[in-house]
């Protein structure tokens, strides 16, 4: 792993502790506190002994550091080149991201290097600057509790505006595109960056009074054969959806999936990418979608 999340964080936390003791003598009670800050809640239990026995030979038995030099982490080539290659990502620049020092650093892969086949190739415009201004005009007034006036185009190409209240933003990875969850209206509940034609500060709103926007949910079951780790790689999948799974005979499970009802041709696509180790068993309604889909790409297929 080139950027380790669980040893990552005891460098910090042993860092911190060293950065202290230089400054001034540092007692067992302030190092558990520094542990508990920036660690995990067990890991006093494993990083403590470790420097009061001298495993780590950071401190001595008076918890005195012989480090001179407060502790650095610096990056290493691979590390830089893994930042380089994703500050080549146009949805990095969304996000104001500083990632200096980078200039004469070989990315480790490029855009160009993938090719994706499960993914809508009439994605948003990241790179537009008329689209990155929307973008943190947008992320301003969620983070200032702000409300928004919006021009857009809605899916009958009809220009409508608006005052809105930003709530939430997603990103969906299939069809690659941004969209605006709104609170606080009945006509608009999401609107897709892409389509909007401008978008404008307004006055602020009380966050306290905010109700969220409702969601239609529904759902869908299913039984799926742990077979090429199947079972790992539709948790994943549908990590962010809710569920619950239940295991059956013969390596077989039981799966009620919940989702955003708006959602619905998205998580068809996603169901259908699994092929035969996942059939789905109810509801009627959304095997008939899958058996629409099927025949109309078997249509395709054969006027090639």
């Amino acid at each position: 792993m080139l950027f380790s999340e669980i040893y990552s964080v005891y460098y910090n936390t042993v860092a911190a502790i060293i950065s202290e003791a230089l400054d001034r003598k540092i007692s067992e009670k302030r190092i558990s506190e520094i542990i508990r800050e920036r660690a995990f809640s067990e890991s006093v239990l494993s990083i403590l002994p470790a420097l009061e026995k001298g495993e780590w030979a950071l401190f001595d038995k008076n918890l005195r550091t012989p480090v001179k030099h407060r502790p650095g982490m610096p990056l290493t080539d691979l590390q830089k080149r893994w930042l380089k290659a994703l500050s080549l990502d146009p949805r990095i620049a969304l996000f104001d991201v500083p990632l200096a020092g980078l200039d004469n650093v070989t990315p480790l892969f490029e855009p160009d290097d993938f090719i994706f086949f499960d993914r809508c190739a009439d994605g948003d415009l990241f790179s537009d600057d008329a689209y990155k201004e929307r973008f943190r005009t947008i992320r301003k007034a969620m983070r200032e509790k702000r409300r928004l006036y919006i021009a857009y185009r809605n899916r009958l190409n009809r220009l409508k505006r608006g005052g809105f209240i930003p709530y939430r933003l997603e990103y969906s990875f299939k069809d690659d595109k941004f969209r605006l969850e709104t609170a606080g209206v009945r006509y608009a509940t999401y609107i897709n960056l892409n389509r909007m034609e401008s978008c404008e500060l307004r006055g602020t709103y009380d966050a306290d009074s905010l109700c969220p926007p409702k969601r239609k949910e529904a759902s869908l079951r299913f039984t799926l054969k742990d077979e090429r780790n199947a079972l790992e790689r539709v948790l994943l999948h549908f990590s962010d959806c809710r569920k619950e799974t239940r295991r059956m005979e013969n390596d077989a499970y039981d799966v009620k999936l919940v989702y955003d009802a708006q959602d619905e041709t998205e998580i068809l696509i996603r169901v259908l990418s699994f092929g035969p180790v996942l059939r789905v068993t109810a509801p009627e309604r959304f095997i008939s979608l899958i058996r629409e889909r099927i025949f109309r790409q078997w249509n395709l297929f054969k006027k090639i």
